[in-house]
């Protein structure tokens, strides 16, 4: 146990779930099935289970120490990795890996978004100790994917490649969001997973691939050594980190590796990343529509997903597919197979309003 170690990534903005995200609160931070636990509380809650508490990271931008600190109060200083700018996955990871190296050079590592559902915690369990053991013994660059149920538009897919040892694949290729077509046939073949956007890897084979993949990233942290995990950490990630390639881990290295490996698993995983995948995982009425917290009144309407305060009569007639948002001072009313624009309604709000609604 001692020497794994688990990066938690919370960072983004959550912007595809405006208006409820926001900048100063995205969604990592909110309670999106009524627990009373965020999503980040959440996912550090899970793995406190299977990683010492003191070898958990949260990777976030400096924006949010506060609230960080706020969900997560056992969480010491040292282990919040606190971003002078965002810019992707690929060097947030970099940087934990880089600390971790400095702690325990054998060190082998989860890295998981701050966002998912885990119904099957157990399974889940198991599964990441499984990989641990695997990149323990190999140097390999491990993710997780996940037996896909149904022809999904709105996730990654990775196609197993013909080797194998037991749940564990080699990865022929990665692909992006596919249309309902393709996405019918990969479910059909039997050879594509889900991309969990879950890793596992010994952190001197992470550091290599970063030098031969990524080394203008590298490059940057290696000038570091030394400083990592002291007084003078802070000052030299203020210089170097913003400077650093704005570039997601898929992207820039995992799509590149040779040593990419897969372990395929089911335990009841859902990427709450767009209204439509909360819509999904969400108990629904007899007309399919969600209402997630508010009180409602809903006529000749099906297949919604409604989110006001809790204090807010909301009253829908005739809407077929639609996402209702209403928090602070914005209302958004948006159809489900068109919120893939929201990004682009948030950029539009800001340039027409500046940061207001934003």
């Amino acid at each position: 146990m001692k020497n794994r170690y688990c990066i938690i990534m919370a960072g983004g903005i959550g912007s595809r779930f405006w208006p409820v995200s926001r900048t100063n609160r995205p969604k990592q931070f909110l309670d999106f099935f009524g627990t009373g636990h965020t999503l980040l509380q959440l996912t550090y809650d899970r793995f406190r289970k299977i990683i010492p508490p003191e070898n958990i990271f949260i990777v976030t931008n400096e924006q949010y120490e506060g609230l960080v600190k706020q969900q997560i109060p056992d969480a010491d200083d040292k282990h919040i990795l606190l971003e002078p700018q965002r810019r992707n996955t690929a060097p947030c990871i970099a940087w934990a890996a880089y600390r971790i190296q400095s702690i325990d050079p054998e060190a082998n590592i989860v890295v998981t978004p701050s966002d998912h559902l885990i119904l099957k915690e157990d399974a889940f369990a198991e599964c990441i100790d499984k990989g641990l053991e695997f990149v323990e013994k190999f140097p390999a660059l491990l993710t997780l994917g996940v037996k896909p149920n149904r022809p999904e538009t709105g996730y990654g897919y990775i196609q197993i490649g013909d080797e194998s040892n037991g749940d564990i694949n080699t990865v022929k290729t990665f692909t992006e969001k596919p249309n309902q077509e393709l996405a019918e046939v990969f479910v059909e073949s039997g050879e594509f997973f889900w991309n969990s956007g879950i890793f596992i890897w010994n952190v001197q084979t992470i550091i290599k691939a970063f030098q031969r993949y990524l080394p203008e990233v590298s490059a940057r942290f290696e000038s570091g050594i030394g400083k990592f995990n002291t007084s003078e950490e802070k000052e030299f990630i203020q210089e170097n980190f913003p400077a650093c390639q704005n570039i997601s881990i898929d992207f820039g290295l995992m799509e590149k590796a040779s040593n990419v490996f897969v372990l395929c698993a089911d335990f009841g995983w859902a990427d709450v990343g767009t209204w439509g995948s909360l819509y999904d995982i969400s108990s629904k009425d007899k007309n399919g529509n969600v209402n997630q917290e508010g009180k409602s009144l809903i006529y000749e309407s099906d297949n919604n997903i409604i989110a006001v305060p809790k204090d807010k009569l909301v009253v829908i007639e005739g809407l077929k597919n639609y996402i209702v948002a209403d928090s602070d001072n914005v209302l958004l009313i948006c159809r489900k197979d068109e919120e893939e624009r929201i990004r682009q309604i948030v950029n539009d709000a800001k340039a027409k309003f500046g940061n207001e609604f934003i």
